[in-house]
């Protein structure tokens, strides 16, 4: 009897304990989101303020009821609290609600209810929609900058609510705070920035001491100073000429003088 018992008391158990399991919605987070890159999924974005994803949660849970007959997993994300997947997915309205299979991603806009959420799956309505390009897929390295984006900013978030409500700092004081913050951190890039710089591209080595750096005058060609000294012996013969007198060189114009001596 007591064997009986127990045989019962396990078998109501498991029942349960199925049941349970073929109900479930899964809650996908940023530390095992990755797994929705395997399989089947549904995913939906909500937010515990949003009337209308009130509205989506019994027809969601009567789809999850049916997620083992469809071999199909079927999830929900909470962008309030993980606001990296809303930076990921880009959710700019909620509800809203993904399909995923083996890693590509397609949006569903189709009507929720539960029955359509079934058809969609069971007649593969999904394949009629365009996917989400593998630029800017969820899994992407773009949107992987998007998500760090968006916990950074609730993280700052974070720090203000703390500064402003726990430490009880004035509003400007926590601007001031996040400004400094930002100018430190500022200076800390850009040094680092001019190392990498300076390393990649070293600039030139000093010249060692007492190196003195040749100076280059400009040249004069051989046959225009040979030109210019002839004129010269010229303008100064004549005016040799001119001062003893000379009839010949008294004749040359004192002009032709002055022009010949500003050449030189």
């Amino acid at each position: 009897m007591a064997s009986l018992l127990f045989f019962s008391l396990g078998l109501i158990l498991c029942s349960s304990a199925v049941l349970a399991k073929k109900g479930d919605v899964i809650e996908i987070k940023d530390s095992n989101w990755n797994d929705v890159l395997e399989g089947e999924w549904m995913i939906k974005f909500y937010a515990p303020w949003c009337p209308a994803c009130h509205r989506l949660q019994p027809e969601w849970n009567e789809f999850a009821d049916w997620g083992e007959d469809l071999n199909l997993n079927i999830a929900k994300v909470d962008v309030t609290a993980q606001p990296g997947l809303s930076g990921r997915f880009i959710i700019t309205a909620l509800p809203t609600i993904y399909h995923c299979k083996d890693g590509v991603f397609r949006k569903y806009q189709g009507s929720r209810t539960h029955k359509d959420f079934i058809s969609f799956i069971s007649e593969r309505e999904w394949e009629a929609i365009e996917p989400v390009s593998s630029w800017v897929g969820p899994d992407s390295f773009l949107m992987s900058g998007m998500s760090a984006l968006f916990r950074l900013s609730m993280w700052i978030r974070q720090c203000h609510n703390y500064f402003v409500e726990d430490l009880s700092i004035p509003v400007w004081g926590s601007y001031i705070i996040f400004g400094l913050m930002t100018l430190l951190l500022g200076l800390i890039l850009g040094l680092i920035l001019v190392f990498v710089a300076d390393f990649l591209c070293p600039s030139k080595r000093h010249r060692p001491q007492g190196y003195q750096y040749p100076i280059n005058l400009p040249t004069v060609p051989a046959d225009r100073k040979k030109a210019e000294d002839e004129q010269m012996e010229e303008v100064v013969n004549d005016f040799e000429n001119a001062k003893l007198g000379d009839k010949e060189s008294s004749d040359v114009p004192q002009d032709k003088l002055r022009k010949r001596t500003a050449k030189s």
